[in-house]
């Protein structure tokens, strides 16, 4: 492998991430094409999942393709669904290589990308990525289990405390940026009406070149207790919000429903068996990438049932001491070892990732 196929593909990826956690059940995939060893086109996956990276890197005018080099991220799709395959195109303008760092785990193209580009004289090659080699973890779980990546997000003093009785915030405003960027990587958030009624969230993206990128929002409020006077109120009609409750009471109901809010009917959440049920219904809604920002309470139920396979942590140096305070026993996050800290200047906090 030479460093121009270790460049070119690591492009790919970097294309790739603009994209992640915005094209619903599919993967976000990042395409190069390249001719006379420069860059000609290039193509990221469609947020919502259409048209593929592929298509939107080949099909342009006045470009020709004729004997260029394709690098992908991900095996080339080859079957018929919402559009035609990848590989239609990528033999019709006549590239000479494709280059892809993964096998795509969906059953109707696995490992066939390969055969048809070759009875078609255009040659491939799998060229595994080392640093990417975790990109699709989200997209694996999904094709194997049919359910939601789940990561969560909490904010910590050094001792240990999720709030502070002096002020709102546990962490500076740098820390604060790295949660609406960790928020566009997903398409949905699940928080509480405890939480929301507590800090009037909005639970949206707050930085530059991210504000219109809102991921839809699932709000946990077994009782209806969602106050009626919250922000976020005010903007259900500009992205999808669900609330998740067991009260079926039909007035109560549609007043929510008159702000635009989806119900979603359940039973309890004590166990993890309902936890995977509501799990479930929200993949089949075509949500892959979810982010919980929960109090310590939920979060522990989330840990104690090993439901979370990315748990960032961010983490303040200071000692809050009497003006801190938790509303649930800090046992099982304190249990995990924060041996991963992300390189990233936020001043005085630190950010870990524990991968589960």
């Amino acid at each position: 492998m030479t460093k121009n196929h270790r460049f070119f593909l690591d492009l790919a990826f970097r294309i790739a991430e603009t994209n992640l956690g915005k094209t619903k059940l599919n993967p976000s995939v990042g395409t190069i094409i390249v001719k006379d060893n420069a860059v000609i086109s290039s193509g990221v996956t469609s947020i919502n999942g259409r048209p593929h990276s592929e298509f939107n890197a080949l099909n342009k005018k006045n470009i020709n393709f004729n004997g260029a080099h394709l690098y992908t991220t991900l095996e080339p799709c080859t079957h018929y669904g919402s559009t035609p395959p990848c590989v239609n195109i990528i033999i019709r303008k006549k590239i000479k290589k494709v280059f892809y760092s993964f096998h795509d785990p969906d059953l109707r193209t696995l490992k066939k990308a390969k055969m048809i580009l070759k009875n078609n004289k255009i040659k491939t090659k799998l060229i595994k990525n080392i640093n990417f080699k975790d990109f699709y973890k989200s997209y694996f779980f999904n094709k194997k289990y049919n359910l939601p990546f789940i990561s969560a997000k909490i904010a910590l003093s050094k001792d240990y405390y999720s709030i502070n009785k002096k002020s709102k915030w546990i962490t500076n405003n740098l820390s604060k940026k790295v949660t609406h960027l960790l928020r566009s990587k997903n398409d949905c958030i699940i928080s509480t009406s405890k939480t929301i009624n507590k800090d009037n969230a909005l639970l949206n993206c707050r930085l530059d070149g991210l504000n219109s990128n809102k991921p839809d929002l699932f709000i946990i409020d077994l009782n209806l207790k969602l106050k009626k006077n919250l922000l976020i109120n005010n903007i259900t009609n500009k992205r999808k919000t669900f609330l998740i409750t067991n009260i079926r009471n039909k007035n109560k109901v549609a007043l929510f429903k008159k702000k635009s809010f989806k119900i979603i009917f359940i039973k309890s959440l004590n166990k993890k068996n309902e936890f995977l049920k509501l799990f479930t219904k929200i993949y089949r809604l075509h949500y892959s990438r979810v982010l919980f920002e929960t109090g310590l309470t939920f979060l522990n139920s989330l840990l104690k049932f090993n439901l979370i396979h990315d748990l960032y942590v961010l983490k303040s140096n200071l000692l809050l001491k009497n003006y801190g305070s938790n509303n649930a026993s800090t046992h099982y996050i304190r249990k995990i070892k924060l041996n991963k800290k992300i390189k990233i200047n936020l001043n005085n906090d630190s950010l870990y990732k524990k991968e589960f």
